[in-house]
């Protein structure tokens, strides 16, 4: 592990893996590089590419400058890709996919884009996230009520109640709530296309560089919808099924479609 600072001085904690071309994974919420997909994925992945993984800001070994913009956090996946070499590839999760696009758009240096089911609500399939989502996040963590965050946060995502109050009592229960100052960071990127109404025309048509939108077979319809309205919506973008999946992807599963995309 080494670090590097971004733009506003926040030191970025990161790894580096494998030997080829650059690939920077980027995580969704309540995620890091000791948790979640992005790590174990990472192993899988320096077979053929030098992978580097970080701790976005505020988590894990990363330090958490304010106040929080969503460009600072462009900013932040701009540097690392500096340290990767220049033009990279990139696979984002969730509202990590949504910052990654975000990134692309703002003009960082990326030659191939991939992305799991950034969580975007383009319909009626599902209910829209409430427009002040960010400010009920934020009030409840300024009150530490951590816990209360985690669970408004899940519940909103479509974890089931039941789901939520088993996870309560596990040891992982207290991980999420230590980083749960860092959902209004997710939720700022995320909710201005949770809406259920159509993405906005024209967002990410300066994104000229191959774009694979995934989205898992087992994973709702809301899901399928919003990979495939961007997909749409992209320039050069595809769109893929990743059978037998659901939000919570298991590692193993992408390794075969993000080796071929990057490597065609």
């Amino acid at each position: 592990m080494t670090a590097i600072r971004s733009r506003d001085g926040t030191a970025l904690a990161f790894e580096r893996r494998g030997q080829g071309p650059p690939l920077i994974l980027v995580d969704g919420a309540l995620c890091h590089r000791a948790m979640g997909p992005g790590t174990p994925l990472a192993r899988l992945l320096a077979r053929q590419f030098t992978v580097f993984t970080y701790d976005r800001r505020g988590r894990g070994e990363s330090t958490n400058h304010r106040p929080y913009t969503v460009e600072r956090e462009i900013e932040d996946l701009r540097s690392v890709i500096g340290v990767a070499g220049g033009s990279v590839f990139v696979w984002g999760m969730s509202s990590g996919a949504a910052l990654a696009l975000e990134t692309a758009r703002a003009g960082g240096s990326i030659a191939k884009l991939a992305l799991y089911e950034p969580p975007f609500i383009v319909d009626a399939s599902r209910p829209r996230i409430p427009a002040d989502i960010v400010a009920q996040l934020t009030t409840l963590v300024q009150g530490d009520r951590r816990s209360d965050a985690v669970r408004l946060f899940l519940r909103h995502m479509g974890a089931p109640a039941i789901a939520i109050a088993v996870m309560r009592l596990l040891p992982l229960w207290r991980k999420l709530t230590a980083i749960a100052h860092t959902l209004p960071y997710d939720m700022s990127i995320v909710s201005p296309y949770q809406a259920g109404t159509p993405l906005p025309d024209g967002r990410w048509s300066t994104v000229r560089i191959p774009t694979l939108v995934m989205v898992g077979g087992k994973s709702p319809a809301w899901f399928h919808h919003g990979t495939q309205a961007l997909a749409d919506a992209l320039p050069l973008g595809t769109h893929r099924v990743v059978h037998g999946q659901t939000h919570n992807v298991k590692p193993r599963s992408l390794a075969r479609p993000l080796t071929e995309f990057f490597t065609s």
